[in-house]
């Protein structure tokens, strides 16, 4: 009997003004980083503090959070523009929630007509265009630069009821020109023979949605941004956290980010990017008497790998129905919590994900849950996420699991948002201050298109997706 292995993590504390965990930038989020000193966080400045002397230099944009939003937001600005950009962070790229995902570019869970449609379709084509342009230059390609995997992916259901879901929602994407195609239980064994549905069961079948690897993605766009460092245009200060915005006396105008180290002058924007940490952030930024209060929050996820696992052989990406309503606390997925009345700041769930990387490591998801910024690995979770793969794969039934010895673990925060859209806009009274946060579980599926607005926003362009349903005017109070 084979036997699949585990590890357990410390109970790292982060400060909740970083755009990413104090862990380390490996694969294997074993969490041994080092505990990192807070840096207190001053109100909105004035003027340099000159307590500390601090490097200063100028910029055209200064990006703080060098996530995948945050540095997708620099390449297309270096790209398409003749700006130069900062990209400051607490930690280092991929340490946070972009690090800790499974790489959809999917449109499986996607609803034609929602106000995120129109820039995930965008987004998608922009990383198919990138992806196009790697197999261009040939080597190993997209594969091999973005772990771009052409699986498909397979929304499934176990029940009659499911199945309906599945029926119909096929029909609506089909109506808005996306490749889909519904799978009765019989037709879906032909194509994944390893799932278990039951005979009322089926799937809905995306044969055109692609997986990334989030590490490999982010080290090309990292490659591609130091290529204008030569030039002057960029620079990234990784380790070194966001304290203060420093404002004109004369104008009252932001004109500079201060971080533990440096002074960061943006002659034309400052984006904050910094996910699920944004809203503390905004907080100090802005100072205690701010009407402005972004109630984005961070949504705890687990995620399993196995290391080469030979015993479960998957044709493509599959997804449970129940993933579908994760803006929710309840779904039909599995509740870990036993309260027959959830609230937000209590609610668990997990839905069966399972995904093969270029690498051949299975990965098993994923839970949800609100735990403000612990990074505490729960071998409850990790449990229940193998047991409700169990219940789609019966082979993994007959393997032991052992918690507590070491394999990889994934643990990050997704930015949630309870409208369920992402924030990108100017914040009011700040003309040159924008927020690109909120994203949740799709950040690197909507980083490009993402990316693509910011710099439209920031040149003033009309842009190729409605700005309106992601502003922060008239959407927040105090």
């Amino acid at each position: 009997m084979d036997v699949a292995a585990f590890t357990s993590a410390p109970n790292l504390s982060p400060s909740p003004f970083t755009s990413g965990s104090p862990s380390s930038r490996a694969h294997r989020l074993s969490l041994r980083a080092s505990r990192r000193r807070r840096h207190p966080l001053p109100a909105l400045r004035s003027h340099p503090s000159a307590s500390a002397p601090a490097s200063v230099s100028h910029h055209d944009v200064v990006v703080v959070g060098a996530g995948i939003v945050g540095l997708s937001i620099a390449r297309h600005l270096l790209l398409h523009t003749p700006l130069s950009v900062a990209v400051a962070d607490a930690a280092v790229p991929c340490s946070g929630a972009t690090g800790a995902g499974q790489g959809y570019v999917w449109m499986s869970h996607r609803t034609p007509g929602s106000d995120t449609w129109e820039l995930a379709v965008r987004s998608k084509q922009l990383w198919e265009d990138l992806a196009a342009e790697m197999d261009g230059l040939g080597g190993g390609g997209a594969r091999e630069s973005l772990g771009w995997m052409k699986t498909g992916s397979l929304l499934v259901g176990r029940t009659s009821e499911e199945l309906a879901t599945l029926v119909e929602k096929t029909k609506v994407l089909s109506q808005a020109g996306i490749n889909a195609e519904c799978l009765d239980a019989t037709s879906l064994h032909a194509l994944e023979p390893a799932l278990s549905v039951g005979n009322d069961g089926g799937a809905m079948f995306l044969p055109d949605d692609r997986q990334i690897d989030a590490f490999q993605a982010v080290s090309l766009i990292e490659k591609t941004n130091s290529s204008y460092s030569p030039k002057g245009r960029y620079m990234a200060l990784y380790n070194d956290p966001a304290m203060s915005l420093i404002r004109s006396e004369v104008t009252g105008r932001v004109e500079a980010v201060q971080t533990s180290k440096n002074i960061l002058y943006g002659r034309k924007a400052i984006v904050v990017a910094s996910g699920a940490w944004t809203r503390s952030l905004l907080h100090s930024f802005l100072g205690p008497n701010s009407t402005l209060d972004i109630p984005v929050k961070p949504r705890k996820g687990h995620l399993l790998v196995l290391e080469k696992f030979d015993r479960l052989k998957l044709n493509h990406g599959i997804m449970e129905v129940g993933y579908v309503d994760h803006q929710g606390a309840k779904s039909n997925s599995l509740p870990l919590s036993s309260k027959s009345n959830e609230d937000e700041d209590d609610a668990s769930s997990i839905s069966m994900t399972a995904t093969l990387n270029t690498k051949g490591h299975l990965v098993l998801g994923s839970s949800r849950e609100f735990k403000g910024f612990s990074r505490e690995v729960d071998k409850s979770i990790l449990k229940s996420i193998w047991d409700r793969a169990g219940n789609f794969f019966p082979a993994l039934n007959n393997i032991c699991l052992d918690i507590d010895e070491a394999k990889e673990i994934r643990i990050g925060h997704r930015p949630y948002m309870p409208d369920g859209k992402p924030v990108i806009g100017f914040v009011p009274d700040m003309s040159n201050v924008l927020i690109a946060t909120g994203h949740e579980g799709s950040g690197l599926a909507l980083s490009l298109g993402t990316a693509e607005m910011v710099t439209d926003m920031i040149l003033g362009n009309a842009g190729r997706v409605d700005f309106t349903p992601f502003s922060i005017e008239n959407r927040f109070s105090g």
